[in-house]
């Protein structure tokens, strides 16, 4: 980050772990409130940062570093052979780009998602205003990529884009569907997506070893890691 695009930091307090429950977290968290986060943004992503709702953050915990920053490397992309089970499997789908913004279509998507994937865990029984909150900024470049059977939308990727890659904010899908992997053809069309646009990266999030729920992102090739302030191929 330049001098003219400084930024306040702050550091939240304790509160339980996300991914961990037993755990304790700490975040830093960039001014949610400076006229400078849409500009230092894409320099934040690339240090780490992830964006949620209107706050662009990064763990900074004592006990613990299992967060690990994560992207993939569009030009080393190339399917494994379950990856391109996926596609074959999903061919009769077509992908959309949507407003990013929330539509009764979109929200019902969402609530059916979260009470499948999180039951009785406090984001079963989301509000409009939750959805909002989790997904949307004012100020963020955000893209909803939508993939629909015959007209019925099964998964939405919500999509930041900025010039120095995509990153995947979130994805939720209708949990009838299971079986077709919409999370995973999801990240596939986002790649396929920056590769169009000539973007570099896909950023993933944290990659946490031993998470049931973080596997995933170690099938795709091309995966890159940030330790100690370098981006370096992945190794578990």
């Amino acid at each position: 980050m330049t001098a003219a695009n400084q930024i306040r930091v702050f550091q939240t307090a304790e509160h339980a772990c996300g991914y961990w429950p037993q755990r304790r977290a700490r975040d830093i968290v960039l001014d949610p409130d400076s006229r400078a986060l849409p500009t230092v943004y894409p320099s934040a992503l690339a240090q780490g940062f992830r964006r949620s709702g209107g706050h662009v953050y990064r763990p900074q915990c004592a006990a613990c570093m299992a967060c690990v920053p994560v992207r993939i490397a569009v030009p080393q992309f190339r399917p494994n052979r379950s990856q391109r089970r996926c596609a074959r499997r999903n061919a009769d789908l077509q992908t959309e780009l949507l407003p990013p913004e929330r539509s009764p279509e979109l929200f019902d998507l969402y609530r059916r998602y979260l009470a499948s994937r999180h039951p009785h865990g406090g984001m079963d029984d989301p509000r409009p205003q939750d959805f909002d909150s989790f997904l949307q900024a004012s100020w963020s470049p955000t893209r909803f990529i939508g993939l629909r059977l015959q007209g019925r939308l099964l998964a939405v990727a919500v999509t930041d884009q900025l010039p120095n890659g995509l990153s995947a904010v979130y994805t939720f899908f209708d949990p009838e569907h299971t079986a077709r992997s919409l999370g995973t053809l999801s990240v596939m069309r986002q790649i396929e997506w920056a590769r169009e646009l000539g973007l570099p990266h896909v950023y993933l999030g944290f990659w946490l070893q031993g998470h049931p729920k973080m596997d995933y992102k170690k099938q795709f090739a091309g995966l890159e890691q940030l330790r100690n302030g370098d981006w370096q191929p992945f190794s578990a």
